[in-house]
């Protein structure tokens, strides 16, 4: 197989979202309609900045599992803020933002300097975040303000816009989420850090022995991600208000099986955020899709799977087929 075949194979991703938008609109009750379109791009918006973040922690070699419920601690957190201390709705969300991005160090140092296996450290810190956000609220589910109250204007600012806007309920979280795209595609092709993420995914000891302090970008890698699930945390609550404690777990996997069905390689050295957009998309018309065909929860979750074994047999092939070419 050439290098050019093995090109061919990232236009699988986009093909696949194409084809799927076409399916459910051809047999899908309404799924062509503007509503839809707009409920796709809410369930993007928080999912994709998860899986932004996840994207440079997979490319390492690594896995967070955390991720769902550090969104939603950091998300309980900012809304006890708001809720039981009164603080300012802004000053709450950038506690959201900032909970998010401790709990991602914390995922580092223990990842890097501790030299716990990803899986462990972030299991384990999936479980303290569910139970930590539990124990401050006391089992008390928080409730942002919503539209229409003096404090739900943050939701014009990171959900839609306002009906007095010039552009009525426009879906501004979506510019937010193009944003955080560019930047993190910037970060990832265009600066040393993430020339040493590809470098620390492709061969860890080798990345060691050239001069690179591997610790220490590790241990940024995965706060970077925890940064990004706090920014998820900030868009969950403005597109659903109501935040549940003990909750947050399976976010991680949409996030992961959307990382995986964008072609980044889960043996890590591999990547792109382009087609990690694609595969939140994908993720989002399919549950979407199925939702207008009126399939309950559970057949979602079970299409859902089927991709994701899909996209990682397709990734193991990639694999096997490189290395018949590097041999060649």
């Amino acid at each position: 197989m050439t290098a050019k075949k093995l090109n061919i194979q990232k236009l699988l991703a986009p093909a696949v979202l194409v084809l799927l938008y076409a399916f459910f609109c051809v047999f899908g009750e309404n799924f062509f309609s503007v509503d839809y379109l707009m409920n796709i791009l809410n369930a993007s918006y928080y999912i994709g900045f998860l899986a932004i973040g996840v994207t440079f922690v997979i490319i390492t070699g690594g896995i967070d599992l955390s991720l769902g419920t550090t969104m939603m601690c950091a998300a309980l957190l900012g809304g006890a803020a708001y809720n039981i201390w009164h603080w300012n709705i802004w000053v709450s969300l950038a506690l959201v933002v900032l909970v998010g991005t401790l709990i991602g160090l914390l995922n580092g140092v223990l990842v890097a300097y501790f030299n716990l296996p990803p899986f462990i450290a972030t299991l384990g810190t999936q479980m303290m975040g569910m139970g930590f956000g539990a124990v401050v609220t006391k089992v008390m589910t928080m409730r942002y303000p919503t539209i229409g109250t003096p404090d739900g204007a943050f939701k014009y600012v990171f959900y839609k816009t306002s009906n007095t806007f010039f552009l009525k309920g426009f879906p501004i979280g979506a510019v937010w989420l193009a944003l955080a795209f560019f930047v993190a595609y910037l970060l990832l092709n265009k600066t040393k850090f993430g020339r040493y993420t590809y470098a620390m995914g492709s061969n860890y000891e080798a990345a060691r022995l050239s001069g690179i302090n591997t610790r220490k970008w590790k241990t940024l890698v995965y706060t970077l991600c925890g940064l990004f699930c706090g920014l998820a945390g900030v868009f969950y609550a403005a597109v659903y208000t109501s935040i549940i404690p003990a909750s947050g777990s399976g976010y991680e996997l949409l996030a992961i099986a959307g990382v995986v069905i964008g072609g980044t390689s889960m043996t890590g050295g591999s990547g792109t955020l382009t087609g990690t957009i694609i595969g939140v998309f994908v993720m989002s018309v399919l549950k979407q899709g199925l939702m207008s065909m009126g399939l309950q929860a559970h057949w979602q979750n079970f299409f859902t799977g089927l991709v994701v074994i899909g996209a990682v047999l397709l990734d193991q092939y990639r694999i096997k087929k490189l290395a018949q070419v590097k041999k060649q």
